[in-house]
């Protein structure tokens, strides 16, 4: 009894500290009323003091739960809300409350291997995120005296890219093409080829249908590293709202990493969607159409998002954010408005053509008008001194290509050269899931270079290809070692590397073919 007074007294003191601490103030909530709704946006009165982006809340009819909303425009009189949740519920005349907090997502590790919403909600059928760390979607992009010049590489393992259009960490490079032609295939592979880099990877889906998301989400558990990625995704049939914050989403998230002195990529898949999206979100919300119905500010919606991609200074700790918006033409036409808007914003563009796609050259890289304009200085030493005139070399093949379909006889100069760039052609056509290792791809373009690939038919490069890493596994794993770690080649490895490959071109020619050790799945 004794002690069951002494607990009771305790707990009354405690009780008396708390109303000790207790300071009574009037608190004011603020309501607005719904003036109109439909298609998933709202029209909603009484709310002066709202801020661009500010989060609210609806009040559904009946027991529904509350509806969040966003603010996308201010008038006077009324202010345009998306929603970000079914709005069945919400009709007009409804109570609107204010929340006084912007649009955030949560950020951290937590987040690795998991898919989430672009509100941080779980889709996997896992556990809550339960992150402890929440940063606005939108964040003011790094300043100049805050960027560093971009220096290091970004291997994508596919040697068109690696060797002719490099890619550094902290660039914006978009892919763009019409539909099916490979670019998400593209993506994927960068990501894929980030399982032993360090990079974290953030994938954004905007507006895609949930069966090709999960081809996606599955190809990179299968050949990737998942423990190390972030599937973002708001699929088509989600809310409007949903769709048009993904990408600022998914660059927060991205961004925490890069932030505290990591490395991270970020797919955009894709930004026509996107566009497509505001466009539609903007005239329900009766905004000025501009050329083609899109908005005035179409522009900016997406540079905002792509300046936040760059190298940060030594100062603010050394991270990089890169960037690989996707983007879709219709017939190739890349004057058209939004591709040249996405052009002009990032640093090059990998274009794809569906004529190469279709007639099995994959990935469909138009090497003559994709660019990359600040990722030679990050490319490696090795692939650098054996790619200088592949480019030159590859133009020179089509154009006498294209002669030669006309028949007429070709002096032996001229058969040399075609054969040579049938050999560069079957180079650079790689299966999908297949990125290749920095020493792989060097010790290919070496064989190339040296005229080893032309005592070998066509058909048989690709055999030669998935041939080659366990040919160095078991010859020469210390100089591809050598290179993946320093990307040089030095005059020792070079002439290994090159003794190699001329004795198994040698085996491969003089008998059935060195059968790759294991297949690609």
């Amino acid at each position: 009894m004794a002690a069951l007074a002494d607990a009771l007294r305790t707990r009354a003191a405690e009780a008396r500290v708390r109303l000790d601490r207790f300071k009574p103030a009037p608190t004011l909530n603020v309501f607005g009323r719904v003036e109109r709704v439909g298609d998933d946006v709202a029209g909603v009165s009484g709310l002066p003091d709202a801020r661009l982006n500010e989060l609210l809340l609806f009040e559904a009819s009946g027991a529904g739960a509350p509806v969040m909303g966003m603010v996308l425009t201010l008038d006077p009189d009324l202010i345009g809300c998306a929603m970000l949740g079914p709005s069945a519920g919400v009709e007009a005349g409804s109570r609107v409350h204010t929340t006084g907090a912007v649009a955030s997502v949560p950020v951290g590790e937590n987040l690795l291997g998991r898919i989430v919403n672009p509100l941080g909600s779980a889709l996997d059928g896992g556990a809550d995120v339960g992150s402890k760390a929440f940063e606005p979607v939108e964040k003011p992009a790094p300043a100049i005296a805050d960027r560093d010049f971009v220096h290091q590489a970004l291997h994508t393992g596919l040697v068109v890219i690696d060797a002719m259009l490099p890619l550094g960490r902290g660039q914006r490079e978009l892919i763009i093409g019409d539909r099916e032609t490979g670019k998400t295939a593209i993506a994927v592979d960068a990501i894929i080829s980030q399982r032993g880099s360090g990079v974290i990877s953030v994938y954004c889906a905007v507006g895609q249908k949930m069966s090709s998301v999960s081809q996606v989400i599955e190809a990179v558990r299968r050949y990737g590293a998942p423990d190390r990625c972030i599937f973002v995704v708001a699929a088509a049939d989600d809310p409007p709202g949903l769709q048009w914050l993904a990408p600022y989403a998914a660059c927060t998230m991205a961004e925490y990493f890069s932030e505290r002195g990591g490395d991270a990529l970020l797919v955009i898949d894709d930004l026509t969607k996107h566009a497509v999206i505001y466009r539609q979100l903007a005239l329900l919300l009766r905004n000025p159409p501009g050329r083609e119905a899109y908005p005035g500010d179409i522009f900016y919606i997406h540079s905002r998002l792509l300046e936040r991609a760059a190298k940060l200074s030594r100062e603010r700790g050394g991270g990089s954010l890169t960037a690989l918006p996707v983007a879709a033409t219709e017939e190739g036409n890349l004057a058209a408005y939004i591709p040249t808007n996405l052009i002009s914003i990032t640093d090059g563009q990998i274009v794809l053509e569906p004529r190469l796609f279709h007639e099995g050259q994959k990935p469909a890289v138009n090497v003559g008008t994709s660019v990359s304009r600040v990722g030679g200085k990050t490319q490696p030493a090795a692939i650098r001194a054996l790619s200088e005139s592949l480019r030159l070399q590859y133009a020179q093949f089509l154009e006498l290509e294209i002669f030669s379909r006309f028949g007429g006889m070709l002096d032996e100069r001229t058969r040399t050269v075609i054969e040579h760039g049938r050999r560069i052609r079957a180079v650079l056509t790689q299966p999908q899931y297949a990125p290749l290792a920095l020493a792989h791809q060097v010790t290919l373009l070496l064989a190339l270079n040296e005229g080893l690939l032309d005592r070998l038919a066509v058909d048989r490069i690709g055999e030669l290809r998935d041939a080659i890493g366990d040919w160095l596994q078991r010859r020469g794993a210390a100089n591809a070692e050598r290179i993946n770690a320093t990307g040089e080649l030095d005059a020792e490895s070079r002439a290994v590397l090159r003794s190699l490959m001329a004795e198994l071109v040698e085996k491969m020619t003089s008998s059935a073919g060195v059968r790759p050790a294991a297949a690609r799945e």
